[in-house]
């Protein structure tokens, strides 16, 4: 007799803007009232990074030991799939979702591990800053002047079932560094000296706050502040309201140049906010693109591969006219949004670039067409 495939779990998702606000706490606590009400909840993995008020948060609750795994020389630990799997909990508490995990893993991202177990029908509760989403990581970049190398896809997100920002000022959280609570002293001055600037929390604070707001939108129900100052977003049955067909359709031209990242993740995140449909499209004149420059056609899959990885919807189109391709190509699947970037080229690159976009947006007046100037590097004291 064959058995139906279990419940897919729920995912909760406690967001901050920089370490040290309480997400972990917050999350353990939550975990002890559902241990409470009779749940049975384990801790899959957990990172306290020495801090004593979040370690002894954790007593009390039920820790399955991670597995060690040999790298380079070097012995890791990180989460035991195997007998999380086994064990089956109803909850599964896994901090840090971003991590990216040690060659040889069951997965290369932690993320990864928590969609198997929400396949598995466990429920999960992590912890990630907003820095982490991809859609947002050259804003980060530009706000802090620290790269984030490890991120969240978008939809990933989008899986989660309830959003939580842990939130806590800027000066308290400065206050909490200072005093040695989040990290050791001579780690803590060194942060304070870089990412930990009062201006750079102040404006990260800012876009968890969007970001909270906008999870709130999508689910279609607004909840009332939790307990510690936490604004929350969940999806329940109650107000939700029919899906709608979204009216906004975006396009976002895709070349060789390395700024085409950043424009693929301003693309998906409008496209996200409008609930629109998002297509990344590359057109080339050659009549076969395996005629294309290798190292030009390497950056141009680098870039569609990406794209896809965001739940992009990739093209890949041949025309004579390029300005002509993409505009007939726009037209038949009613695109309303065209995004393109002004890179820097060489001098005969930037005649042909800039005829483009002039092309582009003398002939496109049906549709709205933004142009992103591709950032330079600014010095930071």
């Amino acid at each position: 007799m064959e058995t139906s495939p279990p419940k897919r779990g729920r995912l909760k998702v406690y967001l901050g803007y920089a370490a040290g606000v309480g997400k972990t706490y917050q999350m353990l606590t939550d975990a002890h009232e559902l241990l409470k009400r009779g749940v049975d909840v384990v801790i899959g993995y957990l990172e306290p990074h020495g801090r004593k008020d979040t370690i002894a948060q954790a007593q009390g609750l039920e820790l399955v030991p991670r597995c060690k795994m040999e790298y380079r020389g070097a012995v890791f630990e990180e989460m035991d799939m195997k007998a999380i799997l086994d064990r089956h909990p109803e909850v599964c508490v896994v901090d840090e979702l971003p991590h990216t995990n040690v060659p040889g893993s069951t997965h290369l991202k932690r993320w990864e591990n928590v969609l198997e177990l929400l396949e598995a029908g466990i429920d999960v509760m992590t912890t990630m800053n907003i820095q982490h989403l991809e859609s947002l990581n050259d804003q980060v970049k530009d706000i802090s002047g620290v790269p984030v190398r490890e991120t969240i896809p978008d939809w990933v997100m989008k899986q989660a079932d309830e959003v939580v920002m842990v939130d806590l000022p800027p000066r308290a959280l400065l206050n909490r560094l200072e005093r040695g609570v989040v990290y050791p002293p001579e780690k803590a001055q060194r942060a304070l000296q870089n990412f930990f600037k009062e201006s750079t929390l102040v404006a990260l604070r800012e876009i968890a706050l969007r970001q909270t707001a906008h999870e709130v939108e999508i689910r279609q129900v607004t909840l009332p502040e939790s307990a510690g100052g936490a604004a929350a977003a969940s999806d329940s049955a109650q107000g939700t309201a029919a899906p709608t067909t979204p009216t906004e359709r975006i396009l976002v031209h895709v070349t060789e140049h390395p700024s085409t990242a950043m424009l693929i993740r301003r693309g998906k995140r409008v496209a996200d906010y409008l609930r629109a449909d998002c297509f990344a499209v590359f057109v080339h004149a050659e009549f076969d693109f395996s005629m294309f420059p290798a190292s030009k056609r390497e950056a141009v899959e680098r870039h569609l591969n990406f794209a896809r990885n965001l739940h992009v919807e990739t093209r890949v189109l041949q025309g004579q006219d390029i300005a002509a391709t993409l505009l007939d190509f726009a037209r038949l699947h009613n695109i309303t949004q065209l995004f393109m970037v002004r890179a820097q080229y060489s001098p005969w690159e930037g005649f042909l670039g800039r005829n483009l976009i002039h092309r582009i947006v003398r002939h496109a007046q049906d549709m709205q067409v933004t142009i992103v100037a591709e950032r330079q590097p600014t010095r930071r004291d």
